[in-house]
């Protein structure tokens, strides 16, 4: 068992809510790896019923991210093409005078297509000549794997925040998969 646990807010496409359920099954509430922190079946949480873009961000911010310092990205097909996944990241990535960014860190369902495009803008495909703010994996199969990978982005989010892209532009419809 990892002797510190972080908590971890989690951002996937709904389509792939069976697979989701499964990871936090497997990786919280089985093996004690992480805290699930999100919106889901396995996780507390509303949704936020709000066409207001500025304020399902704040809400995001407020009542998911405030106390995680991690988001999982949960990537399955269509996953980039969703548009609360950018805001979930965007918020995650947010700096400020009191705001340290959450470390992030992506993780690749068995049906995974494409990283989204604010997750890809914060990887080299270059690393590690060329280092990054991002992290990806693919599905964890150990619970050491996903352990390394969670301490690696909490780790990132004090010495490489210097490395965040994140353009104050946001998606604002889904696109099609």
């Amino acid at each position: 068992m990892p002797t510190v646990r972080r908590k971890c807010f989690i951002s996937y496409h709904h389509v792939d809510q069976d697979a989701v359920n499964k990871f936090v099954r497997d990786f919280d509430h089985e093996r004690d790896t992480f805290i699930a922190r999100g919106l889901g079946e396995e996780m507390p949480g509303d949704v936020i019923n709000s066409t207001n873009t500025d304020y399902v961000m704040s809400q995001i911010r407020r009542r998911f991210l405030a106390d995680s310092t991690v988001t999982i990205v949960l990537m399955g097909r269509c996953t980039w093409a969703r548009r609360y996944v950018d805001w979930e990241i965007q918020s995650s990535l947010r700096r400020g005078e009191n705001t340290t960014p959450n470390g992030l860190l992506g993780v690749k369902l068995p049906s995974f297509h494409t990283f989204p495009p604010r997750f890809e803008k914060n990887l080299s495909y270059n690393w590690p000549t060329v280092d990054c703010y991002a992290r990806h994996m693919d599905y964890p199969a150990t619970t050491a794997d996903l352990v390394e990978g969670i301490e690696s982005a909490f780790q990132r989010r004090v010495t490489h925040a210097h490395l965040i892209n994140n353009p104050r532009d946001r998606m604002s419809y889904n696109r099609q998969c």
